[in-house]
């Protein structure tokens, strides 16, 4: 089986995944790495700073589409790497409807606190990869049915980055989409954790 093949094969079974790195690459691509704002207007979550005037005329996608931006070619890869990572872990060991359950919910929250924290301008992958990382620890620690967990260095190495971030040592950087993707995560994974459930309950 030659690589695009193998390529194929991995789409078809991460299709929610393969998705969101194609949908990013493609506006990576058509927006020149971010700094075509007239073409990506339309995928901030808004044009203002209050109110969400779009949002609430019907212009629900801008809920979702800050994820697909991307500002440099370090943002992308890294963005992409970690989805390509932590989503098809999700997707092989779970399932695709609970990828795209996690990610609608995690991507929506991330982005209103983000736009509530800094105003309209931002974009990133990162505020699902924080969230998908929250949700496979949880998993990892009250579900191990799930199948899915992460090492201990995976986690001690993004919680490093995390702190970074907001200490304002890489740039502007969409932390309070970090820090609700985090938040929303965890939640979510311990909400699908059986084990956990029976242990709040009693």
């Amino acid at each position: 089986m030659n690589g695009f093949e193998q390529l194929k094969l991995w789409a078809r079974y991460n299709k929610v995944t393969a998705s969101l790195i194609a949908l990013s690459l493609i506006v990576a691509l058509f927006s020149k790495l971010g700094r075509d704002f007239q073409f990506l207007h339309v995928l901030f979550i808004s044009e203002y700073r209050q109110g969400l005037p779009e949002i609430l005329k019907g212009q629900l996608w801008r809920l979702l589409t800050p994820i697909i931006i991307h500002f440099g070619i370090l943002h992308i890869v890294f963005n992409m790497l970690w989805l390509y990572q932590l989503g098809s872990a999700v997707e092989q060991r779970q399932n695709s409807d609970r990828m795209f359950t996690l990610v609608i919910i995690i991507a929506i929250l991330s982005n209103l606190a983000q736009y509530l924290w800094s105003g309209p301008i931002f974009g990133g992958m990162s505020g699902v990869v924080y969230g998908l990382l929250g949700y496979v620890w949880a998993q990892g620690k009250y579900n191990p049915r799930s199948g899915i967990g992460l090492n201990q260095s995976t986690t001690v190495m993004m919680l490093i980055w995390f702190i970074v971030c907001w200490l304002g040592l890489v740039g502007n950087i969409a932390n309070m989409a970090h820090t609700i993707g985090l938040v929303c995560g965890v939640i979510l994974g311990l909400l699908y954790s059986p084990r956990w459930l029976r242990k709040f309950k009693n």
